[in-house]
């Protein structure tokens, strides 16, 4: 998908305040069993079709507005991921904003996790 100037500009203005990690980062958080929240920020539909393991559903959104009721503790380590790893960022950085500290996005999302032939629910 080819994205819009504007937007990139936006998402790398944010990715200068975030910290991204890989999927392969995420795939081995996983595999080690990590304590960490894995939120898929993608839409209703996205998600519907499939997931990574353990992944919760707080869409790009909705996540500003529900993510002290589902993350009241702000040094939670959330990851969130979407379809290639811009709309996470944005919301990161959102995230950040609003307080929470330990907050990643993963870089190439959903995109990257199939590709890579990873399992998916």
């Amino acid at each position: 998908m080819k994205h819009a100037p504007g937007f990139l500009k936006l998402v790398d203005d944010a990715r200068s305040r975030i910290r991204e990690l890989t999927v392969q980062d995420v795939k081995t958080m996983l595999d080690r069993g990590d304590n960490f929240e894995l939120i898929d920020v993608r839409e209703e539909s996205e998600w519907g079709r499939g997931r990574l393991p353990r992944a919760k559903h707080l869409s790009k959104g909705i996540i500003e507005r529900d993510i002290e009721a589902a993350y009241a503790d702000a040094s939670t380590k959330l990851v969130l991921y979407c379809g290639g790893g811009y709309r996470s960022a944005l919301a990161a950085d959102n995230l950040q904003k609003m307080g929470y500290t330990n907050v990643y996005s993963m870089d190439g999302g959903w995109r990257g996790w199939t590709e890579a032939g990873l399992p998916t629910e």
